[in-house]
This record gives C-alpha cells, sequence and structure tokens, in this order.
C-alpha cells in the first residue's frame, strides 16, 4: 500500500509539472540563459575573468534553484503542518553567490581589480531569480540597466577622465628604494597632480627585478603629456614609460 502511494504521489505530481508547467518552465531556463549570455558576451569583450559562459550558468543555476523553491517541494505542501516558503530556498543564492565572486577579484600589490565582475554575477544571480519567479519584467528591465552600466556608462567615464586632462601613465622602474619619490618629485615640477598609484606585477630582466607603477595624473592646461612623458624616460632606474 506504501509503495504504491508513493508510486501514484510521483505520477501525480509529473503529470501536473509536464501538463501545466512544462513550457513554464522552459520559458524561464532558456530566458535566464539568453539574459545571462547578453551580460556575459560583455564581460567576455573584455577578455575577464567570469565571462560568457560563467554569467549563464550563473543565471541558468539561479532559476533553477527558484524554480525547485517554487515548483520541487508541491508533493508535501499539502499536508497537516507543512508550510511552503519558496523565498527560503533561493536566499542561499545570495549570499553563496558572493564565494564565486570573490573568485573573480585580484590583488596586485596596492591595486584592486574584478570589483565589477563581481558585482555582475552578483546582479545576474538576482536576474536568474527574478526569471525563475516569473518576474520577467524586473528580469529584462535589470538586464538592459546593467548593460547601460557596463557599456555606456564606461564611455562616458572615459570621456569625462578625458575632459578633466586625467591621464594613466605606466612606468617601469628597477625595483630599489627612492624611486617613486624621485617621480613624484619630477612630476610635482610640472605641476602634474596624481590621483592615484597602483604598483603592480614584477618582471625581472637579468638579475634585477623592475617594478611597473601605474599612475593616474591630473595634467594642467598649458602642459603636454608626452613632453612629461620624455622627462621621466630621463630618470636613472626608469627602464620604459607608457602613456595610456
Amino acid at each position: 500500500m506504501g509503495c504504491g502511494r508513493s508510486v501514484g504521489a510521483v505520477s501525480t505530481w509529473m503529470a501536473t509539472v509536464t501538463s501545466s508547467t512544462y513550457f513554464d518552465i522552459t520559458v524561464r531556463l532558456l530566458l535566464a540563459v539568453i539574459l545571462g549570455g547578453l551580460i556575459g558576451l560583455e564581460r567576455d569583450k573584455r577578455d575577464l575573468p567570469a565571462g560568457f559562459r560563467t554569467h549563464i550558468l550563473v543565471c541558468l543555476g539561479s532559476a533553477l534553484i527558484m524554480l525547485i523553491s517554487i515548483y520541487g517541494f508541491e508533493d508535501v505542501i499539502d499536508r497537516t503542518n507543512i508550510q511552503a516558503d519558496p523565498a527560503r530556498l533561493a536566499a542561499q543564492v545570495v549570499s553563496g553567490i558572493g564565494f564565486l565572486g570573490a573568485g573573480t577579484i585580484l590583488v596586485h600589490g596596492f591595486a584592486i581589480r574584478g570589483l565589477t565582475t563581481a558585482a555582475s554575477l552578483w546582479v545576474v544571480s538576482g536576474i536568474g531569480l527574478a526569471v525563475g519567479a516569473g518576474f520577467y519584467f524586473g528580469a529584462v528591465l535589470t538586464t538592459a540597466l546593467v548593460l547601460f552600466s557596463l557599456v555606456l556608462l564606461n564611455r562616458l567615464e572615459s570621456w569625462y577622465v578625458s575632459q578633466r586632462r586625467l591621464r594613466r601613465l605606466v612606468v617601469r622602474v628597477v625595483d630599489q628604494p627612492g624611486q617613486l619619490a624621485r617621480i613624484a618629485s619630477l612630476l610635482s615640477n610640472y605641476g602634474v597632480i596624481i590621483r592615484r598609484i597602483e604598483v603592480e606585477d614584477v618582471h625581472r630582466k637579468g638579475d634585477k627585478p623592475s617594478v611597473d607603477i601605474t599612475l593616474s595624473l591630473h595634467f594642467p592646461p598649458d602642459q603636454s603629456p608626452l613632453f612629461v612623458v620624455e622627462r621621466l624616460r630621463d630618470l636613472d632606474g626608469v627602464r620604459d614609460v607608457s602613456l595610456l
């Protein structure tokens, strides 16, 4: 009797899923793939650690977990004293995605990179949950806003930086004391203001290590960045200067 009831319950549940929700579940999972892929394509074009496939998988997995929360326990919610909470399982995605996002954050010296990609993974997981819950309008609108932020606002930021005469220099120097102080002193003599300093990858040339120093600089209106670059190349211990 017990076995017959179990088989009957499973058959009833499968019939319900295939007849009333099969198409809806398919649409939600496919939409999660599309929306996650759109954001992943933008990240992939920039050759970032989490790209096209990663964003698809995060969005698809989040949508599936939400669907499990909604449809996965239909055979027990009608029992006495059983209360269903679809948000309970899905809520674990919000905290769990943080571990995946942390893997995209890279620290090079004093520079931290990958925060935007980690944030995009977190948002994509939210989009997947929205799609799985059937909140299509919110998922599509959020995807559009994310792409607007990653693409158009990035261009606007670049334009704004150029208008403020902000430029970036990468100075490769021999790794020895006093190099940064000499560079800062020269820039100060020409009225250039240092906005940000990043010390990154150590390169070895022969038996002397060298360090890349990335400088975000504000140039005065009457000062040519190319002229300053030439003066930096004349400093002792400077191996190369690149103007970005």
